[in-house]
């Protein structure tokens, strides 16, 4: 039986915009390497995280298997804050290793079996390794193009085999998972999602991940005038949005009957806003009581007859914190693309009984003026009537 000349499998990690944060960049990089840990104390597998010049490198135990550094990288391929997942070998820092690592790599993959174009890209990290990473190029490919024919290709190659030299051992590889990029979740503070069960709620909370909040959750349901089944929505998206940040929370509120005295204030074009101002005023409540510094919503200019800019600037004027809205120059073509791919869209497309259902005007206001809301709100206590809303809430244990 011959022996592999691949050493050790691993984990490498490529980093994006936090390497251009210069001073402040070992913030961002402890704070990456904590919500890595985090993501994968599920799986069980003791890994050793070490922080290298530009990557970050998963270190698993000794006799660790290719399918165990494969499910790390499908794990962290979750976190932002990281723009390539690369499963590598660790092979000894020595030409003669790295030349073996090299070819047996290269021998197994699909591409070499089908005749693939190919090339060597390597990057020589420690000056002290005696070949520059050009002399590596040829020496390795120089081998692979002997020992199995393939034909190189630097421009477009169908199989590349990469090369890092560190400070310690060589690491090779093939491949790559494309990670979320971004910026580490918590780096950026905290905020509160107002969330709904449809498609562009869940897809601006995902956004605001990317730039460094952790984010909760606040879900307005109907109840006791709607069924449970907007709840259960809301906790199937919180969940599946939950593998990108760890200890989300959601929070629900019985919002059926503060709807209900909104429709009987006899303002039924106004409804809806008046509606939208009460939940922005009762997420205020909760998200100072949790520390939130901000509010997100899925809002997009233009979408429906209620965001318009009027009327999205009558709904900042309800509340003194800052309103995210990361999806407002967005199509509805692309809020779904993207739900799509972080897998939020299945979910959003079951049926369900929203608490928007039960205000429905004929004709929505999209002109609506801020002293008429402020009007509605006098009669409905709304200042006394969202600490109640706050003091209703339940929370939801994922």
């Amino acid at each position: 039986m011959t022996m592999s000349a691949l050493g050790e499998p691993c984990v490498l990690l490529k980093l994006g915009e936090i390497v251009l944060k210069g001073k402040n960049r070992e913030l961002f990089e402890r704070r990456l390497i904590g919500n890595i840990r985090d993501a994968l104390q599920p799986l069980g597998i003791k890994v050793d995280v070490r922080r290298r010049h530009g990557v970050i490198a998963i270190f698993l135990p000794q006799g660790a298997t290719a399918e165990q550094a494969g499910a790390v990288a499908e794990r962290v391929a979750d976190v932002p804050g990281l723009v390539w997942i690369h499963r590598a070998w660790r092979v000894a820092k020595d030409p003669d290793s790295v030349l073996k690592a090299g070819l047996e790599l290269a021998g197994e993959s699909e591409e070499a079996k089908r005749g693939a174009r190919f090339a060597v890209r390597s990057r020589r990290r420690d000056k002290r390794f005696p070949l520059r990473s050009n002399e590596l190029d040829r020496l390795v490919g120089g081998a692979i193009n002997d020992e199995y024919g393939l034909p190189v290709d630097l421009k477009n190659p169908e199989l590349t085999v990469f090369i890092e030299v560190d400070r310690d051992e060589v690491f090779v590889f093939t491949d790559g998972i494309p990670g979320q990029g971004g910026l580490p979740v918590g780096s950026s503070g905290r905020a509160l999602v107002l969330m709904s069960g449809g498609i562009d709620s869940p897809v601006a909370a995902y956004r605001m991940m990317r730039r460094g909040l952790h984010v909760d959750f606040l879900h307005f349901s109907g109840i006791p005038f709607t069924t449970s089944e907007s709840i259960y929505k809301a906790y199937a998206l919180v969940r599946k949005l939950d593998r990108f940040q760890g200890g989300s929370r959601l929070w629900v509120v019985p919002f059926g009957k503060a709807q209900q005295s909104i429709r009987t204030s006899g303002q039924d074009r106004l409804a809806v806003i008046a509606q939208r101002r009460l939940m922005l005023k009762t997420a205020e409540e909760v998200a100072h009581r949790i520390r939130a510094a901000a509010l997100i919503t899925g809002d997009a200019l233009g979408q429906v007859s209620s965001q318009t800019l009027t009327n999205i600037t009558a709904q900042d004027n309800a509340v003194e914190l800052p309103i995210l809205r990361p999806l407002v120059g967005w199509d509805k073509t692309e809020i779904m693309a993207e739900a799509r791919r972080i897998g939020t869209l299945e979910i959003s497309e079951l049926p369900d009984e929203d608490c928007c259902s039960l205000l429905a005007p004929k004709r929505a206001e999209t002109r609506a003026k801020i002293d008429d809301l402020k009007q509605i709100e006098k009669r409905l206590d709304a200042e006394e009537l969202c600490v109640q809303l706050a003091d209703s809430i339940q929370e939801y244990t994922l």
